[in-house]
């Protein structure tokens, strides 16, 4: 297989990736029973606007209000549902504006309304509202605390939930006693409604654990008010049973993925939808799985592409990085570890087209990467420790831009194997 087939193929597979968690036709097959009166619609998240989009474009004919808040750029055009947009990963005083809008509206539905919410990854930034005394400020501190701090995303959700007036099931219990039906495409590891968006229609399943732990994690920087509620007994929560449906999942990426494998005559081995840990230590595994590969044929015979996802962490202490998200990470790494083999190229990207804060979805490495790096007198190496993977991709023209996609399953890695 050429270079650019191999290229070719890796980008047909994130595009199927990504095809396969489209609100555009994930949301319709999905949906309840059409209310007799109205449908009151409330969501977060980056694919929160095609969400709301793709819902009135199935019922035209149902009375839909509501409001939804996304991430700037990532709007839609809509009729019927509001659409507010916010800062992610920081948050913003928009966000609390459109969460504290978005509260007021649940407690307004009545025993005879369907609320639907239509909640995806990043809905934690997006929607925010923090138990008082907890300032917005406070509150950014301490998003900037757990985006530095290297703890995984379910420990994150387990800050966030307590923080919130509106995660961890807060949003629920505004809704009684309407019915409500959860639409969520997920975005974390294990598909937990909990941890996606931080679970504003679930109950909170940490609500009684000691979270002393992860605030010694996050060190003294964490405002006092911020310290003072995790550190207290939380207050007892009411018991539900919620209505939640996953229409879109990492894993059915993975497999829609995998198909386009098979259909180019490449076996597909899929390592997990959940992987976890630092990136760069995950690039050292995987080049040690794609070597086994070629060498062997184990665990998979060529050619074969090795796929995964998850959210992987990136810790980057106390000095100050460069540019860069987890996915680049991930893959200059693996290209380090691999030294220019031969038979292996590979693509990582985050399927909501943006990878960390950058423009970038992700990178894609071929056996040239590092021999292209040091023809412009540029060291791997130390972009790799100053955490400046983007950089370095910049200028060897192998970044992915794809712009905001307006759906979020995590990450998406392809390892293709020859």
């Amino acid at each position: 297989m050429r270079e650019k087939d191999a290229k070719d193929l890796l980008r047909q597979m994130m595009n199927a990736a990504i095809a396969a968690a489209d609100p555009a036709t994930a949301i319709a097959p999905n949906l309840p029973e059409k209310p007799k009166g109205r449908c009151i619609v409330l969501g977060a998240g980056k694919a929160a606007a095609a969400m709301a989009q793709a819902l009135e474009e199935a019922w035209p004919d149902v009375d839909l209000s509501g409001i939804v808040v996304t991430r700037y750029g990532h709007a839609t055009q809509t009729e019927r549902i509001t659409v507010r947009e916010a800062s992610h990963p920081v948050p913003d005083a928009a966000g609390e504006k459109a969460a504290a809008e978005i509260l007021q509206a649940a407690k307004e539905a009545g025993p005879d309304d369907l609320v639907l919410a239509l909640i995806s990854g990043g809905g934690s930034a997006l929607m925010t509202l923090p138990v008082p005394p907890v300032t917005l400020a406070e509150k950014v501190e301490v998003n900037r605390l757990l985006l530095k701090s290297g703890l995984t995303i379910e420990d994150m959700n387990r800050i966030r939930r307590r923080l919130s007036l509106i995660k961890g099931g807060g949003l629920a219990r505004a809704v009684f006693p309407a019915r409500l039906v959860t639409l969520a495409i997920s975005d974390v590891p294990g598909d937990d409604p909990a941890a996606i968006a931080s679970g504003p229609t679930v109950p909170d399943p940490s609500s009684d654990e000691d979270l002393s732990r992860l605030v010694a994690k996050l060190g003294p920087d964490l405002p006092k008010s911020a310290r003072d509620i995790l550190l207290s007994p939380a207050a007892p929560q009411d018991d539900f049973k919620p209505d939640y449906r996953l229409i879109a999942t990492p894993q059915m990426s993975l497999e829609a993925a995998a198909q386009i494998a098979r259909g180019a005559g490449v076996t597909p081995l899929l390592l997990g939808d959940a992987l976890e840990g630092e990136a760069a230590q995950l690039g050292i595994v995987m080049a040690g799985i794609a070597q086994a590969t070629a060498a062997h044929g184990t665990p998979a015979k060529t050619p074969a592409v090795l796929l995964s996802g998850g959210e992987t962490t990136v810790t980057i202490g106390t000095e100050k990085p460069g540019r860069g998200g987890r996915n680049t990470e991930f893959l200059l790494s693996l290209a380090l570890s691999l030294s220019g083999h031969p038979k292996v190229y590979a693509l990582a990207a985050d399927t909501d087209g943006i990878d960390g804060t950058e423009d970038a979805a992700g990178a894609l490495i071929t056996p040239e990467t590092l021999a292209q790096a040091h023809q412009l007198n540029l060291n791997p190496r130390d972009y790799l420790h100053n955490h400046d993977s983007y950089t370095l991709f910049n200028h060897l023209n192998a970044l992915i831009k794809t712009g905001p996609t307006l759906t979020n399953v995590n990450d998406f890695r392809a390892i293709l194997v020859l």
